[in-house]
């Protein structure tokens, strides 16, 4: 299995402070079957991380963990916020891609609103050959007030990464019964654990993908944590099944620009 989103690199954001720590987390996620992760530190344009950096760390995490026989790989990542000016940064390669391969973003929202310009972040993300993936869109109030606006968002090419806590109600029971709901509709690509401390903030993996299980059977649960996160580092196209009916109210003059721009 395959961790989308993690906070491991120490001293770089909220995640650990210490070599140690990174380790705990990497032991733990080991420890609940996971066998990759992206470290994916928050980005924020102007003040961390160099891309640089990021890599040197994720490769001295990876020679630690081979030291240690610990049975998992670290792939270099970020968590970009949503900033208009982030097609320009990813371009220019100021923010790490997934995986540093060009293809996927991870594209962190507000937890409160969807800002007016992530239409248009997203269709030039999208125009520029990379897909962006929300990080837990589930935890987005306005979201959860309309969730077609979401289910628009995947029909255009975003994909969704959902996180094993707000699954198993690490943050509160109206986010687990939207995030589960996104997961029965079609709308979930991706878990991530989020973790950022071995003791604050751990990964529920094991928890996470046994609800996954309950929720949607075994074979849709794998496809999730297993057979997408896979393709996405193969640097291959996931595929995305059409959403469910009722998220799929609405529509807005980005959909239909962007459907003009792949000739559909």
């Amino acid at each position: 299995m395959i961790d989308l989103h993690a906070h491991l690199l120490p001293g770089v954001d909220d995640g650990p402070a210490t070599w140690e720590e990174a380790q705990e987390l990497c032991r733990q996620l080991a420890s609940q079957g996971v066998t990759g992760v992206l470290a994916t530190p928050h980005f924020i344009p102007g003040r961390y991380p160099d891309p640089r950096h990021v890599r040197e760390l994720v490769n001295e995490l990876n020679g630690r963990l081979r030291s240690m026989s610990c049975p998992l790989t670290v792939y270099p990542g970020a968590e970009a916020y949503l900033d208009p000016e982030l097609p320009r940064l990813v371009a220019g390669k100021t923010v790490l891609t997934l995986n540093d391969a060009g293809r996927y973003l991870l594209v962190e929202l507000p937890f409160e609103r969807v800002p007016s310009c992530t239409e248009n972040v997203l269709f030039s993300l999208l125009s520029g050959g990379v897909t962006p993936v929300l990080a837990h869109p589930e935890r987005n109030a306005e979201l959860r007030e309309k969730p077609s606006l979401l289910a628009t968002l995947v029909e255009r090419g975003a994909l969704v990464q959902v996180n094993a806590g707000s699954v198993v109600g690490e943050f509160g029971p109206q986010v687990q019964r939207f995030a589960g709901r996104l997961v029965h509709q079609g709308l979930v690509h991706f878990m991530g654990s989020d973790t950022h401390h071995p003791r604050q903030r751990p990964p529920l993996w094991a928890a996470a993908t046994a609800r996954l299980e309950q929720l949607v059977g075994r074979d849709v649960a794998l496809t999730i944590a297993c057979s997408n996160p896979s393709t996405l580092l193969a640097g291959d196209e996931v595929i995305s099944p059409d959403p469910e009916p009722d998220f799929r109210r609405g529509g807005s003059f980005w959909g239909r620009a962007f459907s003009r721009f792949l000739g559909r």
